[in-house]
């Protein structure tokens, strides 16, 4: 990205008057990453305030200060040189900012947003290669980086990342040629306004389980956020499972005003969808039935029904493990359809994309058990890759998962229910402990095991997955759950190389081990 610089007044038209003079070569939200004559905005936080890191701004040659008035907070002191100046709702308007001064990206760029507790990576992964396969050059913005997939992704530390760097994204997306963008939306983004300056052409919803309480607090909390990429502003459709009690409430809302593809393939779903057809709703709807596991994949058959018009019903073969995938790939169907792509030519090119990685990938050698890495870390999750898993198995079902640290701590007795329930074979084990002690992690996921299961605690992750390996024969699966994709191990503030794959290929040996 080529170098520019921008008149402050400009980046702060409509929202504070500042001297005409001012130009910033640069803009950062973290001080560490300030540039001489760069602008810095200084937000306030839920723990600290962008105010605290200042010196630190101004020491490598901040020259002007956004920062965000809050209760008894005094104008901060600036050396002669640097203009300071207060935004009211800093943090709500940062993205804004930095979409001006990126010659808002997003204005030309096609975005499509996909929040939801699960399937957000698989259905934005899918959706870029789509649209790739249908001659529209695409990227992807989400879990695994930035970029175009497969090839081209450049790993990231979040789901969605800070106001500033998704509108750098967006510009460097843009830049190399960019015309769709395939976006993952956090709950965290939303209700932090780090998207509240991107412009969404499509917006869609996957689902809602428990997951992030120790943010949001409630489960209505969490679904308000997810909520929120259906009020943006210049939103010209919309994609949702209503199969998802949140999904048909934000269908019932949103469908008098705007374009919806509605997706089931429950009854409830498909009684959701046809209540909203009889309330005059002209709703494309995408209905999946006969769904079953092929040893290459899966298929199911998708009627398709646009408005008032007869449906039509089409048998979909796709390269996917696991029956919850149909609903990705129904949410992505959604999606290149409210983009734009003819039907048949989307079916094609989704029959022709692969899962992203360490989403129930299959890695298996001559003579052994089936091993799928999946980034499943929710009971929600966790049950519906059991769930695929099984489908696959012929012996016995083995599972090694653990929980995070420093995260929601009521859902891990839920996910060692979920273990029992549906695993043969469990071992507990470490999952970024970060800060906590791993033993009482350990600890909490045990108690929810039900009187007389009993699971083998290796909370070196590596030899659990070994142990696991060494347990199962030909025949069995033995499902590692919780990091998928992830080449690392946090504990502590330390960030340790680790892959899942990698110890499978290191007992497989990385020459035989191949996924389905």
């Amino acid at each position: 990205m080529g170098a520019r610089a921008r008149q402050l007044a400009d980046l702060c038209s409509g929202i504070a008057d500042v001297p005409a003079s001012i130009r910033v070569t640069e803009i950062s939200l973290d001080s560490r990453t300030v540039v001489d004559g760069g602008l810095f905005l200084a937000c306030a936080g839920r723990r600290t305030h962008g105010l605290a890191a200042l010196p630190e701004a101004i020491s490598r040659g901040a020259k002007a200060v956004l920062w965000e008035p809050t209760s008894g907070m005094s104008a901060p002191i600036v050396p002669p040189g640097v203009h300071a100046q207060p935004v009211d709702r800093l943090s709500r308007l940062a993205s804004s900012i930095a979409g001006k001064f990126f010659d808002s990206p997003s204005d030309h760029l096609r975005v499509a947003g996909i929040t939801g507790t699960n399937g957000k990576t698989t259905t934005a992964w899918l959706l870029a290669q789509a649209l790739t396969r249908c001659n529209s050059s695409a990227a992807y913005m989400g879990t695994l980086g930035v970029g175009r997939v497969p090839d081209a992704v450049v790993p990231g530390e979040y789901t969605t990342a800070d106001a500033v760097s998704v509108q750098r994204q967006l510009a460097s997306m843009r830049e190399a040629g960019a015309q769709c963008v395939a976006m993952e939306v956090s709950s965290h983004a939303l209700d932090q306004h780090r998207v509240a300056g991107v412009r969404f052409r499509v917006a869609a919803f996957t689902n809602l389980t428990r997951d992030h309480l120790d943010y949001h607090g409630t489960m209505e909390a969490y679904g308000a956020a997810k909520a929120r990429l259906f009020d943006m502003p210049q939103l010209e459709a919309g994609v949702i499972n209503v199969d998802d009690a949140l999904g048909a409430e934000l269908a019932r809302r949103h469908a008098s005003a705007l374009p919806l593809t509605l997706i089931a393939r429950s009854a409830t779903g498909i009684a959701v969808i046809e209540e909203i057809r009889a309330s005059g709703a002209a709703v494309r709807s995408l209905i999946a039935s006969d769904i079953k596991a092929l040893s290459e994949g899966l298929s199911f058959k998708v009627e398709c029904r646009e408005g008032s018009e007869a449906p039509t019903k089409i048998l979909v073969t796709l390269p996917l493990i696991g029956e919850f995938n149909v609903e990705n790939a129904l949410v992505a169907l959604g999606l290149l359809r409210a983009l734009g792509v003819a039907l048949e030519p989307a079916l094609r090119a989704l029959g022709e994309c692969h899962a992203p990685p360490g989403r129930m990938e299959a890695l298996t050698a001559p003579g052994k058990a089936l091993a799928i890495v999946d980034y499943a870390h929710t009971p929600d999750a966790l049950a519906k890759s059991l769930r695929a898993a099984r489908a696959h198995c012929r012996g016995k079902l083995h599972l090694v998962f653990g929980c995070g640290g420093d995260r929601d701590a009521g859902k891990r007795p839920l996910m060692a229910g979920v273990a029992a329930a549906m695993a043969d074979g469990i071992v507990i084990t470490d999952d970024n402990p970060r800060s906590e002690s791993a033993a009482g992690i350990a600890a909490d996921i045990i108690s929810g095991l039900p009187q007389g299961i009993r699971a083998a605690v290796i909370h070196d992750r590596g030899d659990a997955i070994r142990h696991a390996l060494a347990g199962a024969r030909e025949g069995d699966v033995v499902l590692v759950a919780g990091k998928g994709h992830e080449n690392y191990q946090i504990v502590g503030s330390e960030r340790r190389p680790f892959s899942d794959r990698e110890i499978i290929h290191s007992v497989y040996g990385s020459s035989h081990a191949s996924a389905r």
